[in-house]
């Protein structure tokens, strides 16, 4: 199948499957294809999907993925012993663990087409990656409490996993609990990476943007606690702080020091 035949063949496989007739024509346009596709990639609920929708389905995914471009970590220089500082899409890093800043359902953001972290990486992981979250929490038997972490396979993503953390959000000014929340969201993945003997994870810019968090201040708390850890004894772990705005990545590169990118 070509690319485009895959993504009509899911469009109409999640229109079925949600009851609703299966129009005819699609979308010509392919962009609108694909806002389609992902908008029901993102409502669909937690559940098993057929073994010929799954092949189709990562079949597409890792092709839109390469399409984009995948960086390897190998290819980055960091900007201190172990610490990298990158700007892109995380769900094209290629590592061995990525972080996703999630809510307390852990289920995925369910908003079509959003534009959170979490949208996006529920979309090219697929629909294995909400049913796997969904498993996680009915084990759990309540919400995820900020702060702490969980991992699932990435599925379709170039990293090997992704780690999942709440984070705090804020609702005027940071307060010490908040900065404490935030701070305990890193630790809990750099611990839970370790013990599963990773050696790498890529961090996004956690609580910032939906969750109000400063992003100087977020930063600030991010790179001390990862300092902090790396000092205690985990100096083989390689992180990479994951920026996708050019203001995060000035804010980043002043505090740790690092020169400026190209063009600044």
């Amino acid at each position: 199948m070509t690319q485009s035949e895959r993504r009509k063949f899911l469009i109409q496989a999640l229109l079925a499957e949600r009851g609703s007739q299966v129009p005819q024509d699609l979308p010509t346009d392919i962009g609108e294809q694909r806002r389609l596709l992902r908008a029901l990639m993102n409502v669909r609920s937690p559940r098993p999907a057929g073994r010929q929708f799954l092949q189709v389905q990562d079949a597409y995914l890792q092709e839109e993925i390469a399409q984009k471009g995948i960086t390897d970590l190998a290819d980055l220089t960091p900007v201190e012993e172990g610490i990298y500082l990158w700007r892109g899409d995380i769900t094209t890093l290629r590592c061995d663990a990525i972080v996703n800043a999630a809510n307390s359902q852990m289920l995925g953001c369910f908003v079509p087409c959003h534009g959170c972290i979490d949208n996006a990486i529920h979309t090219y992981a697929g629909v294995q990656l909400r049913l796997a979250c969904e498993v996680l929490m009915e084990q759990q038997g309540h919400e995820e409490p900020t702060g702490r972490a969980k991992i699932t396979p990435a599925f379709n993503l170039p990293s090997r996993y992704v780690l999942h953390t709440v984070g705090p959000i804020v609702r005027d000014r940071p307060t010490r609990q908040d900065q404490e929340q935030l701070a305990s969201c890193y630790r809990s993945c750099l611990e839970l990476a370790a013990q599963q003997g990773l050696e790498s994870v890529a961090f996004c810019c956690i609580s910032t943007g939906e969750f109000h968090f400063p992003n100087r201040q977020a930063a600030q708390i991010a790179i001390d606690t990862v300092r902090t850890h790396r000092e205690q004894g985990h100096g083989k772990m390689k992180v990479i702080f994951n920026v996708f705005q050019q203001i995060d990545e000035q804010i980043y590169r002043a505090l740790l020091g690092a020169n400026p990118a190209p063009g600044q």
